[in-house]
């Protein structure tokens, strides 16, 4: 299998950056002394700076949805790495507004750890700091695992609503508040017919059968506990629609809003007939799709594969949904 198209490795991610700097250098800034993307202007209502990150390979998160509506800086790592803490220290500093500076992480352990160390050096110098943790894989919703579920799709769902809601001005603790209720509100599922392809050797992560897919996979190429074998489109969906409604909390919703997003190497006539797929899914469940987005938006490198997420959505929700943003990737 071909190697991807960068002098190494190594270089991939420094000269993505770089290149991605320069093709939106009117929306963000590159600081590669610190390892970060920053947006150049914002409104003015905002009294709290919004930061993630996480391991690059997952484009367009998070680089692509900063600017102004959504985050205020992204501190990308290493290949599905966790950015070191002075990254996340450093964009923070950078960001923080007169309230403070709040983090929205994925569930992961260095993620987790990093943005932690970061939080306590903000501390040290008086910078108020606070966590969203993103935590709405159902494929790892298990007491088996002590992390707790996988942050994946849902991701995007609370920076777009979070980015609305800083720049009306709220502040620190309502902001936190607010994104911790849109993940508790969230849940999302994966599906592949092939692993991706490791950039350092250009063989896949892993190997599947024919007729075979790994239901419940994870953006890093994490193994599903299971795979299942192959079938029609509609069957797939609506099994995925039926446990992620299932999931959701609070009993039956009448309205969604969903994320149709593609892996990697998922082309968009694919994704487009999981959106109608999915559409009447809920129709059956009696459940409407209030808002929904459809394309690669959280990617595995070049996986095959998708993934549905949720969010049981109220009419304050959709308002900040709906709300503008300017980024390299919103809208799509």
């Amino acid at each position: 299998m071909p190697l991807y198209f960068a002098d190494s490795a190594e270089s991939i991610v420094p000269d993505a950056l770089a290149g991605f700097a320069s093709a939106h250098a009117d929306l963000v800034s590159h600081h590669p002394d610190h390892g970060y993307l920053r947006a150049r202007g914002g409104s003015a209502q905002r009294r709290v700076g919004l930061v993630s990150g996480g391991g690059s390979g997952h484009e367009p998160l998070h680089a692509g949805f900063v600017g102004a509506g959504m985050l205020d800086a992204a501190c990308p790592g290493r290949i599905f790495a966790s950015p070191h803490n002075r990254q996340i220290f450093e964009a923070s500093r950078a960001v923080a507004g007169p309230e403070g500076v709040l983090h929205i992480v994925k569930n992961y352990t260095g993620d987790r750890i990093n943005f932690g160390i970061a939080a306590e050096r903000l501390a040290h110098e008086g910078i108020p700091c606070a966590r969203v943790l993103v935590d709405d894989d159902l494929a790892t919703d298990s007491d088996e695992i002590a992390v707790g579920r996988r942050g994946t799709g849902a991701t995007l769902i609370v920076e777009k609503i979070l980015g609305a809601a800083a720049d009306e001005g709220r502040g620190l603790e309502d902001l936190a508040a607010l994104g911790a209720e849109v993940t508790r509100r969230s849940r999302s599922l994966a599906v592949a017919s092939a692993a991706h392809t490791a950039p350092g050797s250009g063989t896949p992560a892993f190997e599947l059968p024919d007729g075979v897919w790994e239901y419940g996979v994870g953006i890093h190429g994490e193994r599903a506990d299971s795979t299942t074998p192959a079938v029609p489109l509609t069957q797939l969906v609506r099994t995925m629609t039926d446990r992620l409604l299932a999931a959701l909390p609070d009993g039956p919703r009448p309205r969604v809003l969903a994320l149709v997003n593609g892996l990697g190497a998922t082309t968009s006539l694919e994704l487009y007939g999981i959106l109608h797929a999915l559409t009447k899914a809920l129709d059956d469940n009696g459940v409407a799709l209030d808002r929904s987005l459809t394309g690669t938006l959280i990617s595995a490198l070049d996986m095959r594969g998708f993934s549905l997420s949720l969010l049981a959505a109220d009419d304050e929700l959709l308002r900040l949904w709906d709300a503008p943003a300017r980024t390299p990737a919103w809208p799509l």
